[in-house]
């Protein structure tokens, strides 16, 4: 035992010096709507790399502030990035409409404060899984730019990305698990009605929504690079929805990369193991050569 407590010494003391290379900021508020506060935490490498990667804390378009555990950040800090677990407002007080809009302001308020932060304005990457995929690839196709006449400073920046990688994401509801499966609150996705609200109720309804939240219709040359992970096997957003996705981005010549995840379902153990890849995947797109 005697010789042992060196060691646990030594062990003890990696591990605090490891917590100390990045600092947590905690309730940084970029929205306040109907008296509620929208929040994020701050994750700051101690040797930041100027880019900042955006994880959305989302499952099932609902977002809890207890899911944002300390190595949250990682593996990313690990490499220089600066990580924003940003949590939305959560259905069925929000809409998915609504929530889309919470994301694009989260966008638009870390850019406006770059400097605070030390990154590039114009190198934001953003990741989630499953809804926060969703809300990853929204930003990706349709994040814009700001109002130049806004009072709200934060109103007049962009909501672009540079780089996106996520987990197993929606990307098209009017065509679900095959073409012309509608999934906008029925059908296989008929749990998930509250979050679409009454605009989902008719067929004109689901239509409309339908297009607007699924990001397959709003792909165009512009949209920034994208790389997913999907399982063969998910049993609740099948891998048609990335396979859909990647052969509409190839038809407008956006850089995509699916990986399919043999075995994977809506999740797997190891997926931490996985976001390797999108580590990988973000220097390549957003590091200075």
């Amino acid at each position: 035992m005697i010789k042992l407590l060196p060691l646990l010494a030594v062990l003890l003391g990696s591990s605090q010096l490891l917590q100390a290379q990045v600092t947590r900021e905690r309730d940084v508020i970029y929205h306040r709507t109907e008296g509620v506060a929208l929040t994020m935490d701050v994750f700051n490498p101690e040797k930041p790399n100027g880019i900042g990667i955006i994880k959305i804390v989302s499952g099932g378009w609902k977002s809890r502030h207890q899911n944002v555990t300390e190595e949250y950040g990682s593996p990313y800090t690990d490499h220089g990035y600066t990580v924003f677990a940003v949590v939305h407002g959560s259905q069925p007080r929000y809409k998915v409409r609504d929530i889309m809009e919470f994301m694009h302001r989260s966008v638009r308020f870390i850019r406006t404060n770059a400097e605070r932060w030390k990154i590039d304005p114009d190198r934001i990457g953003v990741t989630g899984a499953s809804a926060g995929g969703h809300l990853s690839l929204i930003l990706a196709t349709t994040g814009g730019p700001g109002k130049p006449k806004a009072k709200d400073p934060v109103d007049r920046a962009s909501s672009l990305v540079q780089a996106v990688a996520c987990f197993y994401p929606p990307t098209d509801y009017l065509n679900w698990s095959e073409p012309g499966d509608d999934a906008v609150g029925i059908g296989k996705q008929e749990k998930w009605q509250p979050a679409f609200g009454d605009e989902s109720k008719t067929a004109e309804g689901r239509q409309n929504l339908g297009r607007a939240m699924s990001s397959v219709y709003h792909i165009s040359e512009k949209t920034p690079p994208v790389l997913i992970i999907h399982g063969d096997a998910d049993p609740v957003v099948p891998l048609f929805q990335a396979e859909s996705f990647k052969k509409i981005a190839e038809s407008k010549g956006v850089p995509i990369e699916l990986i399919v995840k043999k075995g994977g379902e809506h999740g797997w153990p190891d997926r931490i193991k996985d976001e390797a890849h999108f580590l990988k995947w973000f220097d390549k797109q957003l590091l200075k050569k």
